[in-house]
Parts: C-alpha cells; structure tokens; sequence
C-alpha cells in the first residue's frame, strides 16, 4: 500500500502525527516498502496461471494443479506449457482413442496419432514417423493414461 493509503486506514487522532519526518511517516515509509513486493506480484497473478505467460519455476505446479505432472515433469518446458494450456480438453477427452491421440500429439509436439481397435479391449496406436525417436515417451504416456482393462500395442 501507498503512503497516503496507509494514513487513511489510521485511526483519526494518529493521522496528523503522519507529517513529513516525523517517526510515523517514517514508519509508514518502511511499511510501504514492505507492501511493495507482494503488491506487485498480486497486480500480476494471473500471470501465473497463464500458461504461455508463467515463470518456467511455476510450471512444475501448474501440472500438479491440472493433474498432468505424470507426464509433463520430464518434457521441456514449451510442451509443459503446451500441456498445461490443453488440460482441460484433454481430461474431458480422458479414456477415449480421440483424447489419448490429442494426448500423444500435445507430448510430442507431432500430428497424426492413430488408435484402432482390432478386437475388444485391446488398442493399436500408430505412430507418425516423425514422433519415431520418442518411442520411449510414447509407451510411458500410452501406459499410464489407457484404461486399466486395454491392452496396447505399439508397432
């Protein structure tokens, strides 16, 4: 807070003794310097929470809050934000072929994911050849996120 909106808080019989360099005003000095910090940071909190906008050390929280820190916690910060940004459709979409394509092409940066169904509870996901040399991040990401009674398999 500013000076002159500390004095205001005041009871009114202090308000007077705020004259320039008294002991008050130099108390009120001191306590608007302290303000100062958290002031600017609650002027920019939606900063935070903004996936594009955030500082790289508030991502790791971000994925925690949007359930996604599984997966994300070891991917490079662009596609964390990327994750981040797309949570919301991708939980919708949690379970089904569509979501768990959008999940593998958010992660890898890379379109065209396929997942066919051969037979009853067991899924194919194709792979672009571009998302090739991601084979490890594919099979973590595909384990962890398909439903616990579907087997995968992928060529």
């Amino acid at each position: 807070m500013r000076h002159d909106d500390i004095v205001r808080l005041l009871p009114a019989v202090y308000q007077p003794a705020a004259q320039p360099g008294s002991v008050l005003t130099a108390l009120l000095d001191v306590m608007e310097a302290m303000h100062a910090p958290a002031e600017r940071r609650l002027t920019a909190v939606d900063e935070l929470f903004a996936a594009y906008r955030t500082p790289d050390a508030f991502l790791p929280f971000l994925l925690r809050c949007v359930a996604m820190d599984h997966i994300g916690r070891s991917l490079p910060s662009g596609r964390q934000r990327d994750l981040v940004a797309r949570a919301g459709d991708l939980a919708r979409r949690r379970g089904t072929a569509g979501g768990l394509c959008a999940l593998l092409e958010t992660v890898t940066g890379v379109p065209g994911f396929t997942v066919e169904e051969p037979r009853p509870f067991h899924v194919v996901v194709r792979v672009p050849d571009p998302a090739r040399d991601q084979l490890s991040l594919i099979r973590l990401v595909v384990q962890q996120e398909k439903p616990a009674a579907v087997t995968v398999s992928i060529p």
